[in-house]
């Protein structure tokens, strides 16, 4: 990791009505095809899939991560949690409430961890050719990971503090364009309104990357959970309840965020972020997410400074620059994918 650091880092030395889950996965051919904007040509994502992605910036694809390959996962998770294993760059993340009160063992004391880049089990699910065959309708074949993450939203502690401003993830990211990056987002136990499911504003990544800040809640608010500040209240939204391997891939502009968790249990999820290989990294200082720069980094300044890197001589595009990495599939099997 030191090494990767030196490296990313040496330029610095120089002193609801909407089904959402189409039915067909099959490609379907016409003799007038339509314009897509957001989909490249692919083989994987039909025609009708490629529209509903077009007017509402996700798309549900059912039943596509193994419950074999969740287990792994929720277990590599709880391994980290017990501290028996130790994951470089990983960062763990507390509810604000639970963090205030005594001290909570386990994995009730953890609510998100993040950067899982280097732990090869949890990294494994970003590689996995049933996730990055989709990716790729997105992104196009030369694909990067950017943003790890697995969810293990809390229930409630009673300060409403397990929700999720409704945000965009573009706010979070120094790359470009917009079209050629998508999350994915995989359910791994049932998730509903009463747990807390992910909620969207249909058609929302159309518009532009709008101002956010920490909403004026009572309850306090997580540490980076922005929320977008200036958008019609009255949009249509929808609640995305989702079976145990149920994936969701959304563009980076869709306003999204999830509710509270009313249930006794636990919410897993895992995602990851990934963007073409060809994007281009941008500087954001003096744009709307100056003020999101100064957070991550000082978020990140722990990991530089193991690197021997000074904080404050780091752009938001260093960071995203470092944490990217390459994902190819075995013999580079996508299915006709173009750029």
């Amino acid at each position: 990791m030191t090494e990767r650091l030196k490296t990313i880092f040496g330029h610095l030395d120089s002193t609801s009505s909407i089904s959402h889950t189409p039915t067909t996965s099959r490609y379907s051919v016409s003799d007038v095809r339509p314009t897509f904007r957001y989909t490249l040509d692919n083989a994987i994502l039909s025609d009708e899939q490629r529209q509903f992605y077009e007017d509402n910036g996700y798309i549900v694809i059912k039943n596509l991560v193994s419950k074999e390959k969740l287990d792994l996962y929720r277990e590599e998770f709880e391994k980290i949690c017990r501290k028996e294993i130790v994951v470089p760059m990983l960062t763990i993340m507390r509810d604000v409430a639970i963090a205030r009160s005594e001290f909570v063992p386990g994995q009730k004391a953890i609510t998100k961890i993040q950067n899982f880049e280097n732990d090869d089990v949890l990294f494994s699910y970003c590689a996995l050719p049933e996730i990055v065959h989709y990716v790729q309708a997105f992104t196009g074949k030369k694909v990067m990971s950017m943003h790890t993450m697995l969810i293990n939203k809390p229930p409630d502690p009673g300060q409403k503090s397990s929700r999720h401003p409704l945000h965009q993830d573009l706010y979070f990211f120094p790359f470009r364009p917009a079209d050629r990056v998508v999350c994915s987002w995989t359910a791994m136990e049932k998730v509903n309104r009463e747990n807390g499911c992910l909620v969207v504003l249909p058609g929302s990544h159309k518009g532009e990357l709008l101002q956010h800040d920490y909403p004026e809640w009572e309850g306090g608010v997580n540490k980076l959970y922005h929320g977008v500040r200036d958008f019609d209240p009255n949009a249509p939204r929808l609640h995305l309840c989702m079976e145990a391997g149920d994936t969701v891939f959304f563009h980076p502009l869709l306003i999204h965020g999830s509710g509270m968790n009313k249930t006794k249990g636990f919410r897993k999820s895992i995602s990851c972020h990934y963007a073409s290989a060809d994007v281009d990294f941008i500087d954001v200082k003096g744009s709307i997410q100056d003020k999101v720069e100064k957070e991550l980094i000082e978020t990140f300044a722990k990991v530089l400074e193991s690197g021997g890197v000074d904080p404050n001589q780091v752009t938001l595009k260093d960071v995203w620059m470092f944490k990217s990495r390459e994902v190819s599939l075995p013999g580079d099997e996508s299915p006709g994918v173009k750029n």
